[in-house]
C-alpha cells in the first residue's frame, strides 16, 4: 500500500517538480544578486566619470596635449628671436666698426 501514490501526493509532488525557483530579475537575466550587481553598477560608473575626468577635466590628456603644442610654438618663438637678435648683434657691430667676438 506504501508503493500507491494518492492524487493528492502526486499533486504535490508535481508541483514542486515544476515550480519555478523564486528568483530576482538580475538573477534570472544576468546571474547576479541585486546586490551584486548594484556594486557592479556603481563600480562601472565611477570607473566610467574617472576616465571622463582624465580625458576631458582641467587635468586631463587633452590639456597635456594642448601645453606640449603652446611650449613648440614657444620654442620656435625663441629660436627665431635668437636668430634675429644674432642678425642684429651683426648689424650693429658692423654699423660700429667692430669685428664681432668668435
Amino acid at each position: 500500500m506504501s508503493d500507491t501514490v494518492r492524487p493528492a501526493q502526486e499533486t504535490e509532488h508535481r508541483e514542486e517538480l515544476y515550480a519555478t525557483p523564486s528568483e530576482s530579475f538580475t538573477e534570472r537575466y544576468l546571474g547576479l544578486s541585486f546586490t551584486k550587481f548594484i556594486i557592479a553598477f556603481v563600480t562601472v560608473v565611477a570607473l566610467s566619470i574617472y576616465l571622463g575626468i582624465l580625458l576631458f577635466g582641467d587635468n586631463s590628456l587633452e590639456v597635456l596635449l594642448h601645453l606640449e603644442e603652446y611650449e613648440n610654438y614657444l620654442q620656435h618663438e625663441i629660436d627665431t628671436y635668437l636668430s634675429e637678435n644674432a642678425a642684429l648683434q651683426k648689424e650693429y657691430f658692423e654699423l660700429k666698426e667692430l669685428e664681432p667676438e668668435k
